[in-house]
């Protein structure tokens, strides 16, 4: 890892130790103990253990820091200058399938502003670290969004809606509109990896509807110090974690930007 500094040092050593315990769990899925959250929505032992696990690691450097995670909550609410931002098993369907397409998520924020974040896939070993000013890296590579200046040979990537969506039509006749526009669009199940893979150029581009902050924020970070955009778009100011993304190459990304404004007038 090339990053040096003291948060992305923080951050790596509790991936690492919290991806442990979830290595062990993958290869026991049939003896999870899962309980459901909501229509269609699953948390799993390992998932409020592996959170435990980061939130432990991280307070023991900065008991004071605020915590924005999945499954606690926000801890520390009076702090919004100094936040860690935390998915402890982004792809959480993936992980009870069997599919090794999940990650943890953990990003730092200053005053509103993500400073850096880290992005980690323990069954594929490859963990995407990102740092303002400094540069994104998987593992101990330099990584750059891809090279793609044409929307139509575009391959994309994207997710949704849940079963619980109220806008799933929008959401179908969005992914009509641009797979008709572009050369093919995938869904892999998980946000935080889909930025990642965004970063590092396996995809050209990336967009969804109603994510949360923790699925995305370590994912904004390393994209941009990859070289790519990202957007907000259609931001609900009463729901301030809940966010609708845009990410890609700087090639592509006004008119993909285009496409989905394009689509939401009609």
């Amino acid at each position: 890892m090339r990053l040096n500094s003291p948060q992305i040092n923080l951050i790596t050593n509790a991936c690492v130790k919290a991806s442990r315990s979830l290595i062990r769990d993958f290869g026991e899925i049939e003896n999870l103990q899962v309980s459901a959250k909501g229509p269609g929505d699953f948390v799993s032992s390992a998932d409020k253990r592996t959170e435990k696990i980061l939130i432990n690691e991280l307070q023991k450097a900065h008991p004071e820091y605020g915590i924005v995670t999945e499954e606690a909550g926000t801890i520390n609410k009076s702090n919004k200058k100094n936040r860690w931002i935390i998915d402890p098993i982004d792809g959480t369907m993936n992980f009870l399938n069997g599919v090794p397409q999940f990650a943890i998520s953990v990003a730092y924020e200053e005053d509103n502003e993500i400073i850096c974040g880290v992005i980690f896939n323990p069954i594929m070993n490859e963990m995407f670290c990102a740092e303002k000013g400094n540069g994104a890296y998987l593992n101990n590579t330099r990584i750059r969004v891809s090279k793609e200046k044409k929307i139509e040979n575009s391959l994309l990537v994207t997710g949704g809606p849940k079963k619980s969506s109220a806008i799933k039509e929008k959401i179908y006749s969005e992914y009509i509109c641009l797979s008709d526009k572009v050369s093919n669009i995938r869904k892999f199940g998980s946000a935080a990896l889909d930025m990642a893979y965004v970063a590092c150029g396996r995809f050209d581009g990336y967009w969804q509807r109603e994510l949360n902050y923790w699925d995305i924020a370590a994912g904004v970070i390393i994209v941009k110090e990859a070289g790519g955009f990202v957007d907000f778009f259609e931001q609900d100011k009463k729901l301030p974690l809940k966010k609708n993304i845009l990410a890609s190459n700087a090639n592509i990304y006004e008119e993909l930007k285009g496409l989905i404004a394009k689509k939401d007038i009609e």
